[in-house]
């Protein structure tokens, strides 16, 4: 028996490789639901707003949920958490704004920064598989849980991942969170595509954002109170000098095979393996 058993493992571990591998055509999408999960509000930004303008230009419909409202990263000794809150939430929307997603379209669930782990982990999951039973997604983007940023970085990263993609799994049984579909109308739904951000090194797919490029820059610019020297003392605006520096920082980092790229790692059927 067991010889059968390890033929069988070694085929299925194989047919998994061949499918993680396989391309998901971003670029060809039109008319499909993109959900993507971010720990704070810069996170997609910065890991993916060139991927997010094309696939927004292209007709998709393109949503964004945070997990919390970032209300603790500054160093200004005036700055309060209720400020520092409304201030990432306006930075957001503007970035949002500028690859062409408006704000309508972003989901808060408004957790204290650095928080997130210790929230009732099976209440989130329910919540997070609500909201995707709700929007139906054709592709749910999301930090990839075994990378070493996330599972090294902040707590909130490693809650976002692993809550989201248990939620996936979820999302697809109905025994899971059946109240949902009794009270809320809400079917189970089978994710088709997982792409995941801050993949290191497991990155398998790469999105040419050439053409977005510009626009990046632009929406983390958007971002101000994230870089120096607002995040040492809250200014609303940029210097010119400091900003076009920023900007000069990001477009020094080198290319991937000639162009600007967004590197994500990207897989199919990930909850039956």
């Amino acid at each position: 028996m067991r010889l059968p058993i390890f033929i069988a493992g070694l085929l299925y571990i194989a047919a998994a490789a061949a499918q993680t591998r396989s391309d998901p055509g971003l670029e060809k999408m039109r008319g499909k639901t993109i959900l993507l999960f971010t720990p704070h509000p810069d996170d997609d930004t910065f890991c993916c707003a060139g991927t997010l303008a094309m696939l927004q230009k292209n007709g998709n419909n393109v949503r964004i949920v945070i997990y919390t409202n970032d209300d603790k990263g500054s160093y200004d000794p005036e700055m309060t958490s209720e400020h520092l809150a409304k201030i990432r939430k306006a930075e957001e929307e503007e970035a949002c704004r500028i690859i062409g997603i408006p704000k309508e379209d972003i989901t808060w669930l408004q957790f204290h920064d650095g928080m997130l782990e210790y929230a009732n982990p099976m209440d989130l999951a329910e919540q997070v598989t609500g909201i995707i039973r709700k929007h139906r997604p054709d592709l749910v983007m999301l930090p990839d849980p075994g990378s070493e940023y996330v599972r090294w970085h902040k707590t909130d990263h490693r809650m976002a991942a692993g809550i989201t993609l248990d939620a996936i799994r979820a999302a697809e049984w109905h025994l899971y969170f059946p109240s949902q579909r009794l009270h809320q109308g809400l079917e189970p739904w089978k994710v088709p595509m997982e792409l995941y951000y801050y993949a290191g090194k497991d990155e398998n797919y790469w999105v040419n954002i050439d053409e977005y490029f510009e626009m990046k820059l632009n929406a983390a610019a958007a971002h101000v109170s994230q870089f120096d020297p607002s995040i040492r003392a809250y200014r609303p605006t940029w210097d010119p000098a400091d900003l076009e520096k920023l900007k000069a920082r990001f477009r020094a980092r080198p290319k991937i095979r000639g162009h600007r790229m967004e590197a994500f790692r990207f897989a199919t059927e990930f909850n039956q393996q």
